[in-house]
């Protein structure tokens, strides 16, 4: 979509990096987010309208041409309801102009949680970047061997943060952040030089998935947590995955918690892939306990339906299940999924 726009000076925010294969039907039903989303919100907050099948065949329109559209926000609702209300046919989504420039620089840490520190600190002083991307010395590793973006490899964390607008602005806001990394023992700092170099590094980036599994099977994890539990949550993430004897990289949208844990195992082993589910669980948990949720952008779908009562009571997930069947009584949308399967989901209509 951005591509078509482009000619005309504008584009769509919301940049998964799963983006050329996903659909934006796809994107509304999972919220997804991307890279640049800390500044410009995730698709709920760029989608204005929406038309949509339901399962009798009634075709209804949510939202409009404006943020905001009065009435029930329906449009919320759907968004992230991950296939259980209706067959979306139509979206209309907000482009924005795009900014006079853009900026992405390498910040590299000596460990994970002080890399984590200065994420919260930059966001807890009022800045707002384009973007806040953390990669540990695993995932860099991985990338830069695939990319060759130019990560240094000479550190234990790295933090990609962009910056946008005029030459000046960007000068500007740089100046405040290279100062709190400094604050952090900052190892190195390495700005883009052009057009081609701010490319590659978001090449590695968004390359990352794929470039982890040329060198092993794994399951991506997708819990968020308040920036201020973010230390605390990745140095408890690593003793997570030492107990269970695995591996873990980890690459996500630091600037708003959404972290996104690869764990390493061998499909073929039954044993590993049994560990690497039970540690995702517990990375999960985690996430909860700290304040957080159970997914950012990919959903819950069948992995995460039994950690629900995690999250939530059985009293809400009743009321949950309840405006759900308000669409679909007879449960035939994208069915198992999302809600614990000893709930007697029959109920909720």
């Amino acid at each position: 979509m951005s591509n078509r726009v482009a000619a005309d000076g504008f584009f769509y925010a919301p940049d998964p990096s799963s983006q050329l294969a996903c659909t934006i039907a796809g994107n509304i039903a999972m919220n997804s987010g991307g890279a640049h989303c800390l500044k410009y919100g995730v698709t709920t907050n760029n989608l204005l309208g929406a038309r949509l099948v339901l399962m009798d065949g009634t075709i209804i329109e949510l939202g409009g041409k404006a943020l905001d559209a009065p009435g029930l926000d329906l449009l919320g609702l759907l968004c992230g309801s991950e296939g259980q209300i209706g067959i979306i046919t139509e979206a209309t989504v907000r482009l924005l102009a795009r900014p006079e420039g853009a900026r992405p620089v390498l910040f590299g840490f000596d460990s994970s949680e002080v890399a984590g520190a200065c994420v919260s600190e930059i966001i807890g002083s009022g800045i707002i970047p384009v973007a806040i991307e953390f990669m540990d010395k695993p995932a860099i590793e991985i990338c830069e061997a695939f990319a060759k973006a130019g990560y240094p490899l000479d550190v234990e964390a790295l933090l990609i943060i962009e910056v946008e607008g005029s030459d000046a602005e960007m000068d500007a806001m740089l100046a405040r952040i290279i100062a709190i990394a400094k604050k952090h023992g900052v190892k190195s700092v390495k700005e883009s030089q052009s057009a081609t170099q701010a490319a590659q590094i978001w090449k590695g980036r968004k390359s990352a998935f794929g470039a982890t599994g040329r060198i092993a099977d794994y399951i991506c994890m997708d819990g968020t947590v308040p920036l201020g539990q973010l230390s605390h949550v990745l140095r408890e993430t690593y003793t997570i995955i030492e107990r269970y004897g695995l591996r873990v990289a980890n690459v996500f949208h630091a600037g708003d918690g959404n972290m996104h844990p690869l764990i390493l195992y061998n499909v073929n082993d039954p044993d590993e892939a049994q560990k690497a589910e039970a540690a995702g669980a517990d990375i999960l948990k985690l996430c909860v306990d700290a304040g957080g949720c159970l997914t950012g952008e990919h959903g819950v779908g069948v992995e995460k339906r039994d950690l629900m009562l995690h999250q939530f009571t059985e009293t809400d997930l009743n009321q949950q299940m309840a405006v759900r069947a308000a669409f679909d009584p007879d449960w035939r949308l994208n069915p198992s999924k999302v809600f614990p399967l000893d709930l007697d989901m029959r109920k909720a209509s």
